[in-house]
């Protein structure tokens, strides 16, 4: 069930979706992430591990992350003839690594206490012209990636689908990306499904008017870094997350920060290269945790009662489809 109201008069936004079963205990220590945003218990979840650290709101679980360089593979799915998304969202992907809003993924580190590094790189573009047709599963999305031959370990692969291609398991409805680890060729591979938003540019899409003039492709950046800083910091759904089995881009999904106004009179909160671009807040572990666009920086920000930290929200999504 779905209710949607708009958000602000600037931006056009799902202010709102009622999903029963994303209701969550918060105390409950076997939630674990489903990488659509939402906890799950059960057999997976029970036999997790319990938290080693608990503080800033979220709390690792035991569970490797990816250090060093992070490679992003884009494997573009369907029809994008005509389309400026993949010059865009390289120009993202291949200058996120060394900015202050990827550094705050420098607050997350393994249980050998070695920190995440602010380096990605994007590693490759490779197309699949509709191999499973245009209604996809979540099974189909992995055997996309098990198609390219991945054997990057610390690589995550973006399955990045055009407006004619559906995801089946609530693309639109439920999420607007997701992640998941599986083994393939015997290796640990890391990978997401992000759709476009112009299938459904009520749930998905931030603004109709974007800073680089294609609505779609800037609210697909949203959604990689979304994912991309889940992917680093909890690769297998075991590492780090808070009680309810939300990720850091989870804990700040659809906050977007102090905005500016660009040149086509659309916002923008970073400048990346030569580029503006309108992305979510990611969860900084540091100082009680709270939401940021930078680190270091301000720690006045989102903070996250519901894990015992802060003044701010009220712990839920007001706008939970980017999972």
């Amino acid at each position: 069930m779905r209710s949607i109201a708009r958000y602000s008069a600037s931006f056009l936004l799902l202010a709102w979706a009622s999903i029963a079963f994303a209701q969550v205990a918060a105390n409950d220590p076997d939630q674990r992430p489903s990488g659509k945003g939402w906890g799950e218990t059960g057999s997976e979840a029970s036999g997790s591990a319990r938290p080693r650290f608990r503080r800033n709101g979220i709390s690792y679980h035991g569970g490797p992350l990816i250090l060093g360089t992070t490679n992003v593979h884009y494997i573009w799915y369907g029809d994008w003839s005509g389309n400026t998304a993949q010059t865009i969202l390289d120009d993202f992907a291949s200058n996120i690594g060394g900015s202050a809003y990827f550094n705050i993924n420098t607050t997350y580190y393994d249980r050998s206490k070695t920190l995440v590094s602010n380096s990605v790189a994007l590693h490759s573009d490779n197309f699949d012209n509709y191999s499973h047709g245009a209604q996809l599963s979540d099974s189909d999305v992995q055997e996309i990636v098990a198609a390219q031959r991945p054997i990057d370990t610390n690589g995550v692969y973006f399955v990045l689908t055009s407006a004619d291609v559906a995801e089946t398991s609530g693309f639109g409805t439920l999420y607007c990306a997701w992640h998941k680890h599986a083994s393939i060729n015997g290796l640990d591979i890391k990978f997401a499904f992000v759709g476009t938003p112009d299938r459904y540019p009520a749930a998905c899409e931030a603004q109709l008017t974007s800073p680089n003039g294609n609505a779609g492709a800037d609210g697909m950046a949203s959604a990689v870094a979304h994912e991309l800083d889940e992917m680093v910091t909890d690769p297998d759904v075991n590492a780090w997350y808070d009680t309810r089995g939300r990720e850091n881009g989870d804990k700040c999904a659809w906050t977007f920060g102090t905005t500016y106004v660009t040149a086509n009179g659309s916002w923008a909160n970073v400048r990346l290269g030569t580029r503006d671009y309108l992305i979510q807040q990611s969860w900084v572990n540091a100082a009680g945790g709270y939401c940021a666009l930078s680190y270091p920086g301000s720690s006045v920000g989102d903070t996250d009662p519901s894990e015992g930290e802060g003044t701010g929200h009220d712990g839920t999504n007001p706008w939970p489809l980017i999972k």
